[in-house]
């Protein structure tokens, strides 16, 4: 069934020249096919830079203590395209899958269509037959042209971190981060709209300014909900609701107490009778793949033996610098095992990093456009004690692990995936 599933998706493939064509016709004949599935759904959709899978987790988490059904959407996938499409709360299987991406195939009828577009259409073809339950759904490129952003209505726009990421899709004249909130809320519906915590005022300012006529009852981190961390394991999440005491959830770092208090604020904004008992016991049960995901065991986990190994996809400057926020609050040596696309800011990425022991560049071989390590060992010189392996083995090998060290393995999702399907 796999095999098939593989065959299905590589005819997906060649059914337009370009991974990525942003423009919405195509995507919106074939759902006119589908019989508008788009228009029959209750949507969540999740926009934004960084942390709209981690904020999705924590949403779907809650729902399911509060015996929601839901559907989620999310791109791109870490270790398997089933991953991106579960309806009433589970993963669709492999032959599931199959019979819908082949029912969609020949209603397509050949069309020219990217490779996300008809994935997304296929979704809300399987969506619509569950009217009734919340569906979750990321926004991938940008939004403002993504197939996603084809809903008449929805129940919110979560905002999550906006910054530079994906420039090379945008002209060089354009490659500011005023033009991708432009590009990333300027098409906002009109329902509600929730805005986590941004990096910076600029941002913030931009995102008010370009979603100002907007009619929507709007909601942002600061002014309408916040967060902080109490002693004895608690921390506090704040709105005109009231507060919480919650337990620490078991997902790491500050910045995902932010995105946990984004995702409370959207459900206590909806109004959907969720009590804070399922908030408490939802944060505990996040699901979160390679974010900041400790492996506790396998094949590169005996490797580390008894030092900790920690996975992060993170692959943008704004990602680093709440990474390296992360790795600052920890009293250990730490060491960084990093591969990356090609398209990204290498320099400007690893500008963020301090007081790490040593950094190791890798290949990453499943990737075509990726940057060989040897080349991003060179954009590193800057910093102290870096050196190239070309595989995830020598580079754990290679390195001199002190009773205490941490090693995290960082810099893109495909990655991720590589080291978690090795592992």
């Amino acid at each position: 069934m796999k095999m098939k599933l593989n065959k299905i998706l590589g005819r997906f493939q060649r059914l337009h020249p370009k991974e990525i064509d942003l423009s919405l016709d195509r995507v919106k004949n074939l759902c006119k096919k589908l019989g508008n599935p788009q228009d029959k759904i209750k949507a969540i959709s999740v926009v934004g830079t960084n942390g709209k899978n981690s904020t999705i987790n924590v949403i779907f988490s809650i729902l399911k203590e509060a015996n929601f059904k839901c559907n989620v959407y999310t791109s791109p996938h870490i270790l398997k395209i089933n991953e991106r499409f579960i309806f009433d709360n589970k993963e669709l299987r492999d032959g599931e899958l199959a019979d819908l991406f082949e029912e969609v195939e020949s209603i397509n009828e050949n069309k020219p269509i990217t490779y996300f577009e008809i994935l997304t259409a296929c979704y809300f073809h399987k969506a619509a037959k569950y009217p009734n339950n919340i569906n979750l759904i990321e926004a991938g490129l940008f939004h403002r042209f993504d197939a996603t952003n084809i809903l008449k209505k929805n129940l919110a726009s979560v905002v999550t971190s906006i910054s530079k990421d994906h420039l090379d899709w945008l002209e060089k004249d354009q490659q500011t981060i005023e033009k991708i909130i432009f590009e990333k809320t300027s098409t906002l519906l009109e329902s509600n709209i929730i805005v986590a915590k941004q990096s910076n005022k600029k941002t913030i300012d931009g995102i008010k300014k370009t979603i100002y006529q907007n009619q929507s009852n709007k909601v942002f981190f600061n002014d309408d909900f916040s967060c902080s961390v109490g002693e004895n394991n608690f921390f506090y999440y704040e709105d005109k609701l009231g507060g919480l005491k919650l337990p620490m959830p078991n997902v790491l770092g500050q910045f995902q107490l932010e995105n946990i208090s984004t995702a409370i604020a959207t459900l206590r904004t909806l109004d959907l009778d969720i009590k804070d008992e399922h908030i408490q016991r939802g944060i505990t049960k996040i699901s979160s793949l390679a974010r900041l995901q400790e492996i506790k065991s396998g094949k590169l986990k005996k490797l580390v033996k008894n030092n900790k190994l920690i996975i992060d996809g993170t692959h943008n400057e704004d990602g680093a610098r709440v990474l390296n926020e992360y790795l600052q609050s920890l009293n250990c040596n730490k060491h960084v095992i990093i591969s990356m696309m090609a398209n990204k800011e290498h320099e400007k990425y690893i500008s963020y990093f301090e007081d790490i022991s040593s950094i190791t560049t890798i290949d990453l071989k499943t990737q075509p456009n990726s940057i060989s390590g040897k080349d991003l060992k060179e954009k590193f010189k800057s910093m102290p004690n870096v050196q190239y392996q070309p595989s995830i083995e020598q580079a754990i090998k290679s390195i001199n692990l002190k009773e205490g060290d941490l090693l995290l393995i960082t810099g893109s999702l495909y990655g991720a995936a590589e080291v978690l399907s090795l592992n």
